[in-house]
């Protein structure tokens, strides 16, 4: 990384990425550039022959040599996208993965069941296991006028979704507590529950990429000995977390081969519940959900 220009410095990165084995090099270079001179691909380009800035370097490469380490890149830029928006991501919290859009997808998708049997009341959402916020923050924003709530065990994780919600615009109330507590202790009744909850059994924690394994909290990934736990807890709660009568929503996203599982919890616990089981994009059963009409 001798260069001089943008582009030399950028493809100076990518090699030596390329070199230590980081997936996609060149991408990891360019994000990496245009986080350090705060401009975007376009204009990237356009300076493309231009000095890189002498005052950046250091700061530069030592998100270089991290990235080589396997911190994730969104950790190094202190943001990913998600549903179209920026989050603000810290190691503190989970980063957003795409199929969690699948769950967002899912849930919006039953606005025309709620807003037809709640007559006009604005429906109330929760989001379990909340980290940076993605999910009820993305609700709130694009499900006008519901009311969401917020929980997450993890106080550091809450500074996190707190800001996010602030910068975004969104109206949520967060409450700290682990998962269905401190919504049964203020006695919150939720239409919709949602829950991308930790869902890694232990053992295969050890076991994840290292970028995963060693750099994301582990609280926001280990879901106990199967990986199942939160699951039970929610799914034995929906009963006291849902009104007494008319309708109630559940939707989760799962880990691979847990879809059946979780499906029939949400079954055992609600007599009567429609239940479904929809996949990504490869095919695994991802986001479970239960109706209760």
């Amino acid at each position: 990384m001798n260069g001089t220009t943008i582009r030399e410095v950028l493809m100076g990165a990518s090699r030596f990425f390329d070199s230590v084995g980081v997936r996609s090099p060149q991408y990891n270079a360019e994000v990496l550039v245009q986080h350090v001179m705060g401009v975007d691909k376009t204009r990237m380009l356009m300076l493309w022959n231009d000095p890189f800035p002498e005052e950046k370097r250091a700061f530069f490469d030592e998100l270089v040599k991290r990235r080589a380490e396997q911190e994730p890149l969104q950790y190094l830029t202190g943001a990913t996208d998600f549903y179209g928006r920026d989050f603000v991501v810290s190691p503190a919290v989970l980063i957003p993965r795409p199929e969690t859009e699948l769950l967002i997808e899912q849930v919006l998708g039953q606005r025309g069941v709620f807003e037809e049997r709640l007559g006009g009341r604005a429906p109330v959402i929760v989001d379990i296991g909340t980290g940076s916020g993605a999910i009820a923050i993305t609700l709130a924003l694009e499900w006008v006028g519901a009311k969401v709530y917020s929980v997450d065990i993890s106080e550091e994780a809450l500074a996190v979704a707190r800001e996010n919600a602030e910068r975004l615009g969104a109206s949520v109330e967060f409450l700290h507590g682990d998962l269905v507590e401190p919504l049964l202790e203020k006695g919150i009744r939720a239409d919709l529950v949602v829950s991308n909850p930790p869902y890694i059994p232990t053992a295969d924690c050890e076991e994840l990429d290292v970028e995963v394994r060693d750099h994301e909290p582990r609280l926001a990934l280990d879901g106990g000995p199967d990986g199942m736990y939160p699951y039970r807890v929610i799914s034995s709660a929906l009963p006291r977390l849902w009104p007494e009568s008319g309708p109630g929503y559940v939707a989760y996203e799962v880990g691979i081969h847990q879809d059946v599982f979780v499906e029939s919890m949400i079954a055992e616990a609600v007599e009567g519940v429609d239940t479904g089981i929809l996949p990504d994009w490869q095919g695994i059963g991802r986001v479970i959900w239960g109706l209760r009409r």
